[in-house]
């Protein structure tokens, strides 16, 4: 390790013997500014963010966690945990601070007769499905396999088939984790129980979970899934038909409508390569005959320009929006709840669907509902179970070319729907101060967590994130 004598930032600096003591004590790496590989350990997948951090600690386990935790209270340094990197204002990343990254820690034990798998804290989504369908199995996680599973279960965790099982941290049964002392715990329903709710949507806010404990249910290894695509003009039509579509859809189905410019990718003709297009992407699990049955009146309605909803593996379709937001690109977004999908929500959509600019820039609208719904409101932090859809308006480009127009794009659709707001998905949020937190979890929660937060973190260690400050 090339320990620095003066770190990234010259306002902070750290003493060397302290530093090399550090690097020796971990069994992972400890890097600094001058070795050969920070530049590519201090990266993230949005490319819009180029923080560089005084040290990077890869740990390797959970002695690794304790001993950077105690190295940057003792020294009073800003710290961002990194589990797959993925937090969209990029907070696994900092400036003069120290980065604790836990993506060297990949063990995944999954028990099939149990149905449980113990996850580690740098585990991506991706390796995690091969493992768990490896038996007909899976959690309820993400659409993006190189989303951390970490950071996507703090804030709550939605996805394709949580309709039918819940949220991830609905299948959550422990964690395993180092608060801002540098204590090691357990938290779970009979292990303090109190730390265990508010991890369970309260985000990193708490200490450093570094292994987590997950039920699992069969789903697969077929499912009947994949878009279906209609021109941008039959934008409210198709919106109205989904509207009352989806109104009286089993659990089984999961939907997500996107607006965008239609990728070019091998399975799309080049002659709908870069229309304007909005698309129904639907996973139905369960038997494919009845998945077929639910899913005909979708490929049927109007005249799409390509439908790719069939049946196939559920790892492939998993990762089908892996090629749209690949590593480096710059993205913004904003994001918010909404009730239901008025006439006025609909036009809104309609008109700034056709404003799209970039190739990559997109909009999600999330079904939710179903088991969501019905999990117990006060049992868990996470504060959007009432929600009919939930919106994330991506301003996306390549490079930073472009990238202002993109953000301001996604700033006036999310204002156009302002009418509409009706809370916030917490793991969407950007860096948009206190007051949006508050929203994202309600009062009576946000109170909650804040005397959590006192309790296990009174001097607000662990800050870089959507905080909740004990103050």
């Amino acid at each position: 390790m090339a320990t620095p004598a003066r770190t990234a930032h010259e306002s902070v600096r750290l003493d060397r013997p302290a530093v090399e003591e550090l690097a020796t004590g971990l069994r992972g790496e400890l890097i600094g500014p001058d070795d050969p590989a920070y530049d590519e350990h201090r990266r993230v997948w949005n490319g819009s963010i180029d923080r560089h951090p005084a040290l990077i600690a890869r740990c390797t386990g959970v002695e690794d966690v304790v001993a950077a935790v105690g190295f940057a209270r003792t020294h009073g340094l800003l710290v961002a945990v990194r589990g797959g990197g993925h937090s969209f204002p990029g907070y696994s990343a900092c400036d003069a601070g120290m980065v604790i990254d836990l993506s060297p820690m990949k063990r995944i034990r999954v028990d099939p007769a149990t149905r449980t798998a113990r996850v580690g804290a740098g585990v991506l989504l991706g390796e995690l499905d091969r493992e768990t369908q490896a038996h007909g199995l899976a959690v309820p996680a993400g659409i993006v396999t190189h989303t951390g599973i970490a950071g996507l279960t703090l804030g709550g965790g939605i996805g394709w088939i949580m309709r039918k099982y819940g949220l991830t941290i609905d299948n959550l049964l422990s964690v395993e984790m180092v608060t801002a002392d540098g204590e090691s715990v357990t938290a779970s329903e009979t292990r303090n129980a109190d730390l265990f709710w508010g991890v369970r949507g309260g985000g990193g806010n708490f200490g450093i979970v570094t292994e987590f404990e997950f039920r699992l249910h069969p789903v697969g290894p077929q499912v009947y899934a994949g878009p279906v695509f209609w021109a941008m003009e039959h934008a409210p039509e198709v919106l109205r038909f989904y509207r009352d579509w989806v109104a009286g859809c089993p659990d089984e189905l999961m939907t997500i409508v996107v607006q965008r410019r239609a990728p070019a990718l091998p399975v799309v003709p080049a002659e709908v390569v870069g229309r304007h297009v909005i698309a129904v992407v639907a996973c139905c699990t369960g038997p494919l005959d009845e998945a077929e049955r639910v899913l005909r009146p979708l490929k049927e309605f109007g005249r799409p320009v390509l439908d790719l909803c069939a049946p196939k593996p559920y790892l492939v379709h998993q990762s089908m929006f892996d090629p749209s937001f690949r590593h480096g690109w710059w993205y913004y977004f904003r994001a918010c709840d909404v009730a239901e999908l008025g006439d006025d929500l609909i036009d809104t959509m309609a008109e700034y669907g056709s404003r799209i600019v970039s190739p990559i820039t997109s909009v999600a609208l999330w079904q939710m509902g179903g088991a969501v719904a019905r999990a117990d409101e006060n049992r868990t932090a996470f504060n959007g179970r009432t929600a009919g859809f939930t919106f994330n308006i991506n301003g996306n480009s390549t490079t930073s070319d472009g990238f202002d127009a993109e953000r301001e794009w996604a700033r006036a659709y999310w204002s156009a729907l302002a009418p509409h707001h009706s809370g916030v998905y917490v793991n969407f949020l950007m860096d948009e101060g206190e007051e949006r937190v508050r929203q994202a979890y309600g009062a009576a929660k946000y109170d909650r967590l804040k005397a959590l937060k006192r309790r296990y973190d009174p001097h607000n260690l662990f800050r870089l994130n959507q905080n909740i400050s004990p103050e």
